[in-house]
């Protein structure tokens, strides 16, 4: 037996999304989160993530995450300083151990990847 592949209609899911609730540990804002896990296995988790806006800090992160932003705005600061706007068509990759900030501007979503280690 074969390893089913899994698709989806990104607008459908975009359209189905659950609610998560506030982001904990937000310092600025007060951002809800909504999403759908597409797939989970073997230590890689893919889904569809929106965020209203607000910010917060990422202190050492501890898996991978490959992001493609699908709408809205967001701004990420590393712990160096530099800082990155992202907008729709945005991709950036935060690997394990990454430190620094999410500032939600407009309400982002997000098609991510993640993958423990």
């Amino acid at each position: 037996m074969g390893i089913a592949s899994v698709s989806a209609d990104t607008a459908a899911v975009i359209g189905q999304l659950e609610e998560w609730g506030p982001r904990i540990g937000a310092d600025s804002g007060a951002p809800l989160m909504s999403g759908r896990v597409l797939y989970q296995g073997q230590g890689v988790e893919v889904g569809i993530w929106r965020c209203t806006p607000g910010g917060w800090a990422i202190a050492d992160r501890p898996d991978t995450e490959s992001v493609l932003i699908l709408e809205g705005r967001a701004r990420i600061t590393d712990e160096s300083g530099l800082m990155v706007e992202l907008t729709a068509g945005s991709a950036l990759v935060l690997p394990a151990g990454w430190s620094g900030r999410w500032d939600i501007l407009d309400t982002v979503v997000k098609h991510y990847v993640t993958i423990a280690h």
